[in-house]
């Protein structure tokens, strides 16, 4: 007895890409990624090769790698993808120590991050007219 295969005609494509271990805390992550989400891929990626963040390296080489799996594993069209969601998440956090005085220690914390990009295509929206 073999399980039967689901085929869900009506389920919606997600695209995703999951870049871990980005070097930056949730903090400075999210005000970027909240900016890039609701905008068309190719406006979000310029708008990100623009800010003087540093992160946004590691933002946009998500984008784009999730990009690359829409039109790899779905067939959609680039010019229609825009950002779904966006969120990033806490990972590990690297502990250094800073020797102070009197033989105290400070601890340092490197914190990491993993940023999640969705991307859906856009739907055709057909106007109506207008009220007059």
């Amino acid at each position: 007895m073999s399980k039967k295969k689901k085929k869900d005609l009506n389920k919606n494509k997600i695209v995703r890409s999951v870049n871990n271990n980005i070097r930056s805390s949730v903090r400075k992550l999210n005000p970027i990624l909240k900016n890039i989400v609701g905008k068309k891929v190719e406006v979000a990626i310029r708008d990100l090769q623009f800010s003087e963040k540093r992160v946004t390296k590691d933002i946009r080489k998500t984008i784009s790698s999730a990009v690359a799996n829409a039109e790899n594993n779905f067939q959609y069209d680039i010019d229609r993808l825009i950002v779904k969601e966006a969120y990033c998440g806490k990972k590990i956090i690297m502990k250094r120590f800073r020797p102070r005085a009197k033989g105290r220690a400070a601890p340092i914390l490197k914190p990491f991050s993993s940023v999640t990009i969705i991307l859906s295509e856009a739907k055709k929206v057909e106007a109506h007219g207008t009220k007059s």
